[in-house]
């Protein structure tokens, strides 16, 4: 601001004078976009002399796109122009963009009035990420302001997803003792599918919620977020007033502190539509005029068919949870609140866990795994009694007696197994018939009469062969042939290369 005697001045000198404004600016001390602003108020508009640009030819286009398109970014238009053979630089370019684009027009609002329970508007708001066991989370907060009182509800979660959401609007609900009669959306996917004009395509899932509390979900109309201002303003009270250089553990101790925030802090600010009495106070006039809550709150449990692989676990946001090997290779339906994750098949529950909200970690139950492993130890003893039922008529019989006497059938069949590889089917075979028929169903009465006969035999001790451990290797048995074949084929190659 200069002094009035020095705008008088101004004039003066421009006006009777006939200074320049820039002789005047230098004159008085002053910068030339002063004298402008002084000229231009006294209704002496500058008569400037445009020089010749470069861009002087392509003034017609520029002005025609943008009255198609005022608000094309200078960015674009810069290539358009180059296209059509434009030499200039862009950084000059935008100066001349500015010179035509359109003025903005300006329009005005009216102030919005609602009657006590009438109206709540409900929104999302992004807080960034936070880190959690194995990974990074987006963290978001769920919003609902009554429009009459403006009581918020606020509350945070990990996950925007349609569970939440409906999560968001029970305890919501709950929060305020009551229902507000319409609730004002703007057009996320949660709530709206499509908004075409005044034609509205609602989520059916939010529409069952609706139904449940009797409210009428009404959104927006689009790019008109000004329409849910209440809600739009306390995304930005809960950023600055209570999110801002915050710290906490998780996001169960982030929720711990905004409660205590809303009730110490948010209830107690004085109502924007009266300013003698607190936001609590306004609240105490309209809670009775909400709807009341239904006898149960709706089901906002996430639902999720997933299919399961090869291996005992589902895949559920972002984690891994055990369930019985025996429903393998089928599609089970996940239930998931914030606390707990079931897996269910049909009406029965298969498994229940604590939920994880990190990532890439897998949950396990022992008896789970122990079942499995127990499953696959059987497995392995029916597969070698079935190779040994193959060898000897008599195992069936011997394997009994040990059962009978107590014994350890998987260990004995894997001591049966070792010496069928060491002395053969045939030794083996005759070492069980004579054990049971001597009824010395043990080891090491089987190991003596296969000792024993090799002896009579006058054999060389068996030699162990290491093999590996993988079973499609292990099970493999190798037939032995008669050494009589092998000397045939000599004694014919022989009788060829004497008649060559």
């Amino acid at each position: 601001m200069i002094p009035r005697d020095k705008e008088a001045e101004i004039v003066r000198l421009t006006k009777a004078e006939k200074w320049p404004p820039g002789t005047v600016a230098s004159e008085l001390g002053v910068h030339h976009s002063v004298v402008e602003r002084v000229l231009e108020q006294q209704g002496l508009p500058l008569s400037k002399v445009q020089r010749p640009c470069i861009a002087d030819p392509y003034v017609p286009f520029i002005k025609d796109t943008l009255e198609k398109y005022p608000k094309l970014c200078a960015s674009r238009l810069y290539q358009m122009v180059k296209e059509r053979g434009y030499p200039g630089a862009e950084d000059h370019f935008r100066t001349i963009i500015a010179r035509y684009r359109p003025a903005p027009t300006t329009e005005a609002y009216l102030r919005l009035r609602t009657l006590p329970g009438e109206q709540a508007q409900t929104d999302w708001g992004h807080f960034g990420t936070v880190a959690v066991d194995g990974g990074i989370r987006k963290l978001f907060a769920f919003l609902m302001v009554l429009s009459f009182s403006r009581r918020l509800f606020a509350r945070f979660y990990l996950s925007s997803a349609m569970a939440a959401f409906l999560r968001g609007h029970v305890e919501a609900f709950q929060y305020f003792g009551g229902v507000a009669r319409t609730n004002l959306y703007d057009n996320l996917k949660s709530a709206v599918l499509e908004h075409v004009g005044d034609a509205v395509r609602f989520n059916p899932t939010h529409l069952q919620l609706a139904t449940h509390y009797c409210f009428e979900p009404k959104p927006c109309n689009v790019a008109r977020g000004n329409e849910k201002g209440r809600v739009e303003k306390a995304v930005g009270h809960l950023r600055t007033s209570f999110f801002a250089a915050r710290a906490f553990r998780d996001v169960d101790d982030l929720n711990l502190q905004l409660g205590r925030w809303l009730v110490e802090v948010s209830d107690q600010r004085k109502c924007p539509e009266d300013k003698r009495r607190t936001v609590a106070e306004v609240f105490a006039e309209e809670q009775p005029r909400l709807l009341a809550l239904p006898d149960n709150p709706f089901p906002a449990d996430e639902c999720v068919d997933v299919h399961v692989g090869k291996t005992p676990y589902v895949r559920f946001d972002r984690n891994d949870y055990s369930i019985p090997h025996t429903h393998v290779r089928k599609t089970l339906l996940v239930s998931a609140s914030l606390d707990t994750v079931r897996v269910i098949d049909g009406t029965e529950c298969l498994a229940s866990h604590a939920r994880c909200w990190g990532v890439g970690k897998q949950l396990e139950q022992p008896s789970h795994i122990q079942e499995l492993l127990d499953h696959k130890q059987r497995a392995h003893e029916h597969r070698g009694m079935d190779q040994l039922h193959h060898v000897s008529a008599f195992c069936k019989p011997f394997l009994c007696k040990v059962a009978e006497r107590g014994g350890n059938l998987g260990f004995t069949v894997a001591k049966l197994l070792r010496h069928l590889d060491a002395y053969g089917p045939e030794a083996l075979d005759a070492a069980l018939r004579e054990a049971v028929a001597q009824d010395t169903a043990h080891l090491g009465a089987v190991r003596h009469l296969l000792d024993r006969r090799r002896h009579e035999l006058a054999q060389p001790p068996p030699l162990t062969v290491p093999v590996s451990d993988d079973p499609r290797v292990k099970t493999q048995r190798v037939h032995t042939k008669d050494p009589a074949a092998y000397d045939q084929i000599r004694r014919s190659d022989d009788d060829d290369h004497d008649n060559s």
